[in-house]
């Protein structure tokens, strides 16, 4: 099975709980995620298949704050279904890339992006060492990570695993240094390095509690305060 035909069989198209003016392909049920899971022969989870609560504030913060990606250029980081690429470019991004390890994930992208009739370009990406390729295997694809011109960096729910926590920090600081601005959101997760960021908003999301220890996380959008040092 292509990625495309996983992505188009896992689920119905609906409005995200949190953000309502975005749809995505979402399970019928939140534990029909564990069978795409078996299906998709990966060892991670299908991150892509749910709107996660970290995605669903920043793609909040977004659309009530367009002026942070109005006419920039915009990354989109570990993007999973693309709803926080999505909400940069519905916010008038001037270009909006989303990457992500996961190729089904891009796939996951693509498809999301055109329903809501938006340009997102999706790629493959590795927070690691910030390579990036086009799986269509276009020119665009050559492009790397924080390429020059991007203005804006954004992140969500990729605190949570002690070792990419430190690989993301090390990249959306390298990204600051290049002169980006880095927003990322967060649930609280053990290992968010609260001291490198500034608090921008907080929000009360609603979630799955097959994913989450309760049905509703509570959500800070940060601002990356100093890419030097903890603020």
């Amino acid at each position: 099975m292509t990625p495309e035909a996983l992505v188009r069989g896992a689920g119905t198209r609906a409005a995200v709980p949190f953000v309502g003016e975005i749809t995505l392909l979402m399970p019928d049920a939140p534990s029909d995620l564990w069978d795409i899971w078996s299906t998709s022969g990966r060892d991670d989870p299908p991150f892509w298949a749910y709107p996660w609560a970290g995605g669903q504030a920043l793609a909040r913060y977004v659309l009530d704050n367009p002026e942070t990606v109005r006419g920039r250029r915009v990354l989109d980081v570990a993007s999973g279904s693309g709803l926080v690429a999505i909400a940069a470019a519905k916010a008038g991004a001037a270009g909006v890339v989303a990457g992500d390890i996961d190729p089904v994930a891009v796939a996951a992208i693509a498809v999301n992006a055109a329903a809501n009739g938006v340009s997102v370009s999706a790629r493959v990406f590795d927070l690691a060492t910030g390579a990036m390729d086009d799986p269509t295997g276009t020119e665009a694809g050559t492009e790397a990570g924080t390429e020059a011109g991007t203005q804006v960096v954004l992140a969500a729910d990729v605190f949570y695993q002690r070792e990419l926590a430190a690989v993301a920090l090390a990249f959306l600081r390298e990204a600051a240094t290049a002169g980006a601005q880095v927003l990322a959101a967060d649930p609280g997760r053990a290992f968010m390095p609260a001291a490198f960021f500034s608090p921008l908003a907080r929000y009360q999301v609603p979630v799955s509690t097959v994913l989450e220890d309760r049905p509703v996380k509570d959500v800070t959008v940060y601002r990356l305060a100093n890419a030097a040092g903890p603020a």
